[in-house]
């Protein structure tokens, strides 16, 4: 079994940055795919970015490119979202979620376990 325990969010304004990290348990974290998550509300949660184990190759959507910068310590057990340029629609509970299979994707139903998520609200 995982843990996944988000930390990091808040309230920023436009323009601003913020870090979010997820710290996982298990001593298998360094062959997960890691990913990002977020869910606005009335939306439909949406795929934010993901970084492989193996080669720690990135995989981010649009809304985040040039913005969002995702990494990870494997020593630490620790996947971080580096999130810069907030907008307001950036506005979301972000979660982080591991994918057991090691594939780097944006399905949320190749994710195996999920956080409790970390509320931003980036203010205009």
């Amino acid at each position: 079994q995982v843990q996944l325990v988000e930390s990091g969010g808040g309230l920023v304004q436009a323009g601003g940055s913020l870090r979010l990290s997820c710290k996982t348990s298990g001593r298998t974290f360094s062959v997960y795919t890691m990913g990002w998550f977020r869910q606005a509300p009335g939306n439909e949660r949406e795929f934010v970015a993901a970084i492989k184990w193996s080669d720690y190759s990135t995989y981010y959507a649009d809304s985040g490119k040039g913005r969002f910068t995702i990494s990870r310590d494997n020593a630490k057990n620790t996947v971080s979202l580096q999130k810069n340029s907030l907008k307001p629609e950036d506005t979301a509970v972000y979660y982080c979620a591991a994918n057991r299979g090691g594939s780097i994707t944006s399905q949320m139903s190749e994710y195996d376990y999920w956080g409790q998520g970390t509320q931003v609200t980036v203010s205009s």
